[in-house]
């Protein structure tokens, strides 16, 4: 049993490692320059658009098939985990053919899912090289007509460690990239029009975080709608999972991510020499290289004392830093889509249909969908489909349904 376990992990981390080529995209020629921000950062907003030049995005490495859209690669104003100031990349998209959709041309800001931590990693990066693997939905919303903005997240291509599934910082890079699309004359998108947020996986809790925060820290945009899929919601849980599982470098990310914002925890003071190895390695590693690299490691085997690292997860002061990244304490005020499959291999199911329970009794409009396709990363693909049917009734302005109460 434990042969034909290993065997199916590894079929998964092919699949993975296929879908996850974004990671290897080289850097373009201006990246060095582009991605170095002020100091100090000018004043400003917000979603305040700090430099922009022209990009490209690329559909494909092989025969560099561009996207029909104008592209243009952000560096924007947004805020971390504690509410200070920083500058994210990203990219806007829009569609080079005309909107013919009710009203103004919408804008989706779309939260691509895991990246990993080194710089070369960002998304803005992975798009303009062809090697961005949520590229196909991408380019999906564009063939719908909608105008996107692509954050970087915090620390992606900028300097710092990426803070990975931080719930406040992800949350604020989603939205201010909305701002800062509105706010870009050169993207043509516009700065009072309908908007909505889509992500899976990562992305899926960062689309999630940016609903629950939309209210209060950006109550101006008319939000339609968030499709949020596998969301992490609860990290302990999350990680109890990834603890020994093939994508165990995604619970380093998670590390180097906490570490980064609360660097009151030191972390690697818990950590053995193999595990400050590791530490160290991850902070420079895109999806593919951390699941080749790291790969069925046991948490146990990295600590000073043998304990696992999710035993710390219930002491303090680690506890009260992952419960701050819970996703379902807030509520949105706009219409949600979660979608996850109950074969889910990396984020576990009962977590999300928790918190599309949770989202009901605050009164929010849930649509949970159960998909049985096995594995996180081909319910991703098969959840296209509903996500762009959900979108666009959304942006149509038709009644939003409800199946609470129903899962």
């Amino acid at each position: 049993m434990r042969i034909f376990s290993r065997r199916a992990l590894s079929a998964a981390v092919a699949t993975v490692s296929v879908l996850a080529l974004a990671a290897l995209g080289p850097p373009q020629a201006s990246a060095a320059s582009f991605y170095d921000p002020p100091s100090p950062l000018p004043d400003g907003g917000n979603g305040d658009v700090i430099r922009h030049e022209t990009s490209t995005f690329y559909l494909d490495p092989v025969k560099l098939t561009k996207a029909d859209a104008g592209v243009q690669r952000i560096m924007y104003r947004s805020t971390d985990t504690h509410g200070s100031p920083i500058a994210v990349t990203g990219t806007v998209l829009t569609p080079r053919s005309a909107w013919h959709g009710a009203g103004v041309r919408p804008i989706v800001s779309y939260a691509v899912g895991t990246q990993g931590e080194g710089d070369d990693c960002a998304p803005s990066k992975a798009l303009a090289a062809g090697f961005e693997y949520e590229g196909p939905f991408i380019a999906g919303l564009l063939a719908r007509g909608y105008g996107v903005v692509v954050t970087d997240y915090e620390g992606l291509g900028t300097p710092g460690d990426h803070t990975y599934v931080n719930r406040a910082s992800e949350g604020h890079a989603v939205l201010d990239a909305i701002r800062a699309a509105q706010r870009l004359p050169e993207a043509g998108l516009p700065d009072d029009g309908p908007v909505a947020i889509a992500g899976y996986s990562q992305g899926g809790g960062a689309s999630a975080a940016a609903a629950e925060l939309q209210p209060s820290y950006a109550p101006e945009l008319k939000l339609k709608g968030a499709y949020a899929g596998a969301v992490p919601a609860d990290l302990a849980s999350v990680a109890k999972n990834l603890d020994g599982h093939y994508a165990v470098g995604f619970l380093g990310f998670a590390l180097v991510s906490m570490n980064y914002a609360y660097p009151e925890l030191d972390i690697p003071a818990l950590l053995n020499a193999r595990g400050k190895q590791l530490f160290e390695q991850v902070r420079t590693e895109c999806t593919v290289e951390a699941i080749a690299a790291h790969a069925f490691t046991q948490s146990s085997t990295l600590t000073n004392d043998g304990r696992s690292l999710v035993a710390y997860l219930g002491e303090e002061p680690y506890a009260s830093r992952v419960a701050e990244q819970k996703i379902g304490t807030l509520k949105p005020a706009a219409p949600v889509l979660i979608v996850h499959s109950a074969l889910d291999d990396i984020v576990p199911y009962a977590q999300d249909r928790d918190l599309g329970r949770t989202w009901c009794g605050k009164g929010v409009k849930v649509q949970f969908n159960t998909s049985l396709v096995p594995t996180h990363v081909l319910t991703a693909v098969r959840a296209f489909p509903e996500a762009f049917a959900w979108l666009e009734a959304r942006f149509a302005g038709l009644p939003a349904f409800s199946n609470c109460g129903l899962f």
